[in-house]
C-alpha cells in the first residue's frame, strides 16, 4: 500500500442496478415514473393536511412530516441515478458521495423515528381517548419532531465524520446506485473496525430501539382494543392504526430483506436491488396506503383536485 495514494481518489463509480445497455432505458423510465409518483403523491398529502382545517390534528401533522421526509429520502438517490443513466456516466465525486451519504442516513433514520412517534400517537388516541388532545398537544408534537430531527442530524454527522477518516486506495467502484454507508466502509483500505462498531451500534440503538418501541406500543394498542366491548368499536379502533401498521411492516420487512441479502456471499448486486424496495417503492406507496383507507384524506384530496365532495 502506498501512502501517497490513500487520499488521491476524488471520485467513485456507481455501478447501478445493471450494466446491460439494453436495460438502461427501461430502468430510467421505471425510476423516473416512480420518482414522479412519489413526489406528487406525498406533495398531495402535505397539501391536503395543510389546506383542510379538519386535518389539523397530531396524526395528520406527523403524516405530513413523514410525507416531506419521504420526498427528501427519495430525492437523495433517484435524481443522481437518473442523471447518470441519461448522461451514461457513472461518476460521483468524493464530496458528492459524502453529501449523499449524509442526507440518505439522515432521512432513513428520520423515517424510522417518525414511524415510532406515529405509533405512540395511535396508542394515546386508542388507549387514552379522553385525554388525547391534552397529552398530544401542539407543543409536544413539535417537540417530538424536533428531537427526532436533532438526533438524526447528529447521527448522520457522526457517520460521515467517521467516513472522512478512512483512506481509499484503488477500489473505487461502488456496487450500488447510490453511496451506501456499508458499501463505502467495505471499499476502504484502512482499518474500519471503529467505523463498523459505530455503524452497527447506531443501527441497533436507533433502528432497533425504535422498532422495539413500536412493538411495545402496538402490544399496548392491542390490549386496549381487546378491552373494547363492541365489535364495531374494536373495528373502528383498529382501522385508525391499520395504515400505519402497513407502512411499518413494509418498511421494516424491506430493510430486513436488504440485510439478509447483504449477509450472503457475492451479494452486492442483490443488496442494491433489494434496497430499491425501501428507498423508492415504500415512499411511493405511503400516500396510497394512507389515502385509500382514509375518508378525511380522500375528502381533502377531492377538494384540492376540484371533485365535488358528497
Amino acid at each position: 500500500m502506498e501512502p501517497e495514494n490513500d487520499t488521491q481518489i476524488s471520485e467513485f463509480l456507481l455501478l447501478g442496478l445493471s450494466e446491460e445497455p439494453e436495460l438502461q432505458p427501461l430502468i430510467f423510465g421505471l425510476f423516473l415514473s416512480m420518482y414522479l409518483i412519489t413526489v406528487c403523491g406525498n406533495l398531495l398529502i402535505i397539501l391536503a393536511v395543510s389546506s383542510d382545517s379538519h386535518l389539523h390534528t397530531p396524526m395528520y401533522f406527523f403524516l405530513a412530516n413523514l410525507s416531506f421526509v419521504d420526498i427528501c429520502f427519495t430525492s437523495t438517490t433517484v435524481p443522481k441515478m437518473l442523471l447518470n443513466l441519461q448522461t451514461q456516466s457513472k461518476v460521483i465525486t468524493y464530496a458528492g458521495c459524502i453529501t449523499q451519504m449524509y442526507f440518505f442516513t439522515l432521512f432513513a433514520v428520520l423515517d424510522v423515528f417518525l414511524l415510532s412517534v406515529m405509533a405512540y400517537d395511535r396508542f394515546v388516541a386508542i388507549g387514552h381517548p379522553l385525554h388525547y388532545t391534552v397529552i398530544m398537544n401542539p407543543q409536544l408534537c413539535a417537540l417530538l419532531v424536533l428531537v427526532s430531527w436533532i438526533m438524526c442530524i447528529l447521527n448522520s454527522l457522526l457517520q460521515c465524520l467517521m467516513m472522512l477518516r478512512l483512506s481509499f486506495c484503488s477500489h473505487f467502484q461502488i456496487s450500488h446506485f447510490f453511496c451506501e454507508l456499508n458499501e463505502m466502509v467495505q471499499l476502504a483500505c484502512s482499518d474500519t473496525f471503529l467505523n463498523n462498531l459505530v455503524m452497527y451500534f447506531a443501527a441497533v440503538l436507533l433502528g432497533g430501539g425504535a422498532f422495539v418501541g413500536i412493538l411495545y406500543t402496538y402490544s399496548k394498542i392491542v390490549s386496549s382494543i381487546l378491552r373494547i366491548s363492541s365489535a364495531q368499536g374494536k373495528y373502528k379502533a383498529f382501522s385508525t392504526c391499520a395504515s400505519h401498521l402497513s407502512i411499518v411492516c413494509l418498511f421494516y420487512c424491506t430493510m430486513l430483506g436488504v440485510y439478509l441479502s447483504s449477509a450472503a456471499p457475492q451479494s452486492s448486486h442483490a443488496s442494491a436491488v433489494a434496497s430499491v424496495m425501501y428507498t423508492v417503492v415504500t415512499p411511493m406507496l405511503n400516500p396510497f396506503i394512507y389515502s385509500l383507507r382514509n375518508r378525511d384524506i380522500k375528502r381533502a384530496l377531492k377538494r384540492i383536485i376540484g371533485v365535488p365532495v358528497m
